[in-house]
């Protein structure tokens, strides 16, 4: 990437087909990026084998199918282990990790600070000895600890601006950085990745707000940029016609089994523009267009609801 040049970026995970809330999110990064000066970047975040269905080929090809493009070749995360295995070392000779043999279950039935969200880590693992760690490793063996961070004393939860949410706070606490089956976590290995490659604008679904300020911390401890060198947006999920997250369970979600529908993914592009502002009712555009149309000002900032298969394909 050339020098000054700042990255956006999307990151699935290759669990499956995209659903037209991926595709919206896409979209909305791309245009972010495209609009800002940025390169736009495409990471696969295939670390977690469990869930990889195999399917990145099918979500790069829908992506194209919509008009997007992106810069240089996809970057697989599973190419990037010795970039997570680096910040793992260098937080733990900082003396800010230690094993957790807790289960989610463990969590949720202790006793939590005051004031803490629920599922929040109460520190049970915190401060054991060399002995309970043994212990603790034995009576859970072969399932291996956890690695969580140690937050250092003082340090309290930040909050950022973000682009379409405003002001952002949110709570932190000895969060894990790799999981007992040795798979790196979410948190840490977002933040070494973006940094690696470069991205100083990150633009997901809100669901993820909560997240930003664990990331901000570990940007911060590992001298990586943070905000404000990194800006960030938080894009309104789309919601199935239950009121609930869109997912496979409300039908024909994904380009594939919308072209089976008689709904082209022409038609799917310009409904999502309009969604989001930039194109009128039954008006087809192009990406190009709603590049040219893009404005952050005039987005929504709340949900949206996808409509059935059934009605775009007759409207």
């Amino acid at each position: 990437m050339s020098a000054g040049v700042g990255a956006g970026r999307y990151a699935p995970s290759p669990s499956g087909d995209l659903h037209v809330g991926n595709l919206r999110t896409a979209l909305l990064a791309w245009c972010f990026a495209r609009t800002s000066g940025r390169q736009f970047l495409m990471r696969i975040e295939d670390l977690d084998r469990a869930r990889d269905a195999g399917s990145a080929d099918r979500q790069l090809a829908d992506l194209e199918q919509l008009g997007l493009d992106w810069d240089g070749d996809p970057v697989l995360q599973s190419r990037l282990g010795g970039d997570h295995a680096s910040a793992l070392a260098q937080l733990e000779a900082a003396g800010l990790v230690y094993e957790c043999t807790c289960s989610r279950a463990d969590i949720l039935a202790a006793p939590s600070a005051p004031h803490a969200p629920p599922g929040a880590y109460p520190g049970t693992c915190r401060d054991r000895s060399d002995t309970e760690r043994e212990l603790a490793r034995e009576r859970i063996a072969p399932r291996r600890p956890a690695l969580r961070l140690r937050v250092p004393d003082g340090v309290s939860a930040p909050s950022f601006d973000d682009l379409l949410m405003g002001r952002v706070g949110g709570a932190i606490d000895d969060f894990v950085l790799r999981r007992g089956d040795g798979v790196v976590a979410y948190n840490l290995a977002v933040v070494v990745d973006d940094a690696s490659m470069g991205i100083d604008q990150i633009v997901r679904g809100d669901d993820l707000a909560s997240s930003t300020p664990r990331q901000i911390v570990l940007q911060r401890l590992l001298k990586l940029p943070s905000p404000p060198e990194v800006e960030y947006a938080h894009v309104p999920l789309v919601l199935g016609q239950s009121g609930a997250r869109l997912a496979k369970r409300d039908g024909a979600v994904t380009l594939n089994d919308l072209r089976a529908e008689g709904v082209t993914a022409d038609r799917v592009r310009s409904v999502l523009a309009q969604s989001l502002n930039l194109a009128g009712a039954g008006e087809v555009v192009t990406a190009h267009q709603m590049l040219q149309r893009f404005d952050p000002a005039q987005l929504p900032r709340s949900a949206w609801t996808w409509a059935s298969a059934e009605n775009l394909a007759t409207s």
